[in-house]
């Protein structure tokens, strides 16, 4: 059994380009600048960086990663004493009062679980225990398991009371599972502290989750590179230019096990209860929300090409860069028109229409 590309190893790939386009390019075109500011922490599972262009501070980058910490304790699946454990733990029994900041998120999964008809879904938390890819046991589940577990997979099964702030999960046995959006939610808190800090150029990284806030200094977008699905130690297969945008991007290369030969990724078919199978390779996700494009590139990649591009084109705002397996990029309207500008690094892939 082999475990590789964990999500540091693909943190630090990332660090490298955009390090090369963000910081060089800075000193370069603007001497005169503040010189940037950059710390790391390993929280949500990740390596989270945090570089700061302008009016760095040490009281922005503590409260930053305090906040993270913070939405981590409340919503990771991993902390006995967090709020998902405790909702968790009464399921079939009840509900659960929870923090205004775990209400919210488990509300935005319920809903982006409805606009993808289930195939993002918060309940996934039973198939992901029973494989654990990207855990300490990562392991193929027996048949008989996977089956005795996907009737507890249904976010319809989740009761939330605005009103009492709780949260209910009617079956026991059933788990939620907040991995797939609570990065964005907290790239999204950290840029809110960052500007409250008078930060007015920064880029947010949690793991590949990139936020942008602000420009280059030089007042041009900030240039940020697609993670070529093919190569394990870096690369790129386009670059594209974003301002105050965020980036998001799901792929079967991110986590996965291999065991007699055979490829296991972490992206779970719900209605199967196996990894996802598509040809697509890579789904990136490009909006002003970086929650809501968390849970986007998940539900796209699981609902294939033809259904994730109609979902993104469908919502307004809300941007897609999608590959496969042939090379072929699939751009959503907004990249076509010159909306967002973008540069092919990579000449083994070429744009190609969908239909």
């Amino acid at each position: 059994m082999k475990h590789t590309i964990n999500a540091i190893q693909f943190f630090f790939i990332g660090i490298l380009f955009l390090t090369f386009f963000t910081v060089s390019c800075a000193k370069s075109e603007d001497a005169a600048s503040v010189e940037p500011q950059a710390r790391s922490e390993v929280m949500l599972g990740t390596v989270s960086r945090i570089t700061i262009y302008d009016n760095p501070s040490d009281a922005a980058f503590s409260d930053a990663f305090a906040r993270i910490a913070d939405i981590e304790a409340r919503m990771s699946i991993h902390i006995d004493t967090s709020e998902i454990a405790a909702v968790n733990a009464a399921a079939g029994a009840g509900p659960v009062a929870v923090s205004e900041d775990t209400f919210l998120v488990i509300q935005r999964a319920i809903e982006a679980a409805e606009a993808s008809h289930g195939a993002f879904d918060p309940t996934v938390g039973p198939l992901v225990a029973a494989w654990d890819i990207g855990g300490d046991n990562p392991r193929r589940p027996p048949q008989e398991e996977i089956d005795r577990l996907l009737p507890l997979i249904g976010y319809r099964r989740v009761v939330l009371d605005a009103d009492a702030q709780t949260v209910e999960l009617l079956d026991p046995g059933m788990k939620l599972d907040l991995g797939g959006i609570a990065k964005g939610y907290a790239a999204d808190e950290v840029a809110k502290i960052l500007l409250s800090h008078d930060v007015r150029k920064a880029i947010i990284n949690l793991g590949g989750n990139v936020l942008t806030i602000g420009t280059r200094v030089d007042g041009t977008p900030w240039r940020i590179g697609i993670q070529n699905p093919e190569e394990e130690r870096g690369g790129h297969v386009m670059i594209v230019g974003l301002e105050d945008r965020t980036l998001v991007t799901s792929g079967p290369y991110e986590r996965f096990l291999e065991l007699d030969g055979v490829i296991y990724h972490h992206i779970l078919d719900t209605v199967t209860g196996y990894p996802v199978q598509t040809d697509i390779t890579s789904a990136s996700i490009i909006t002003e929300e970086s929650l809501f494009a968390d849970a986007l590139s998940t539900a796209v990649y699981s609902l294939g090409l033809e259904e994730g591009f109609a979902l993104i084109e469908s919502l307004p705002g809300v941007e897609a860069v999608f590959m496969d397996t042939g090379y072929n990029l699939y751009l959503t309207e907004g990249m076509r028109d010159g909306s967002f500008s973008y540069q092919i690094t990579n000449q083994a892939y070429t744009v190609t229409d969908l239909h």
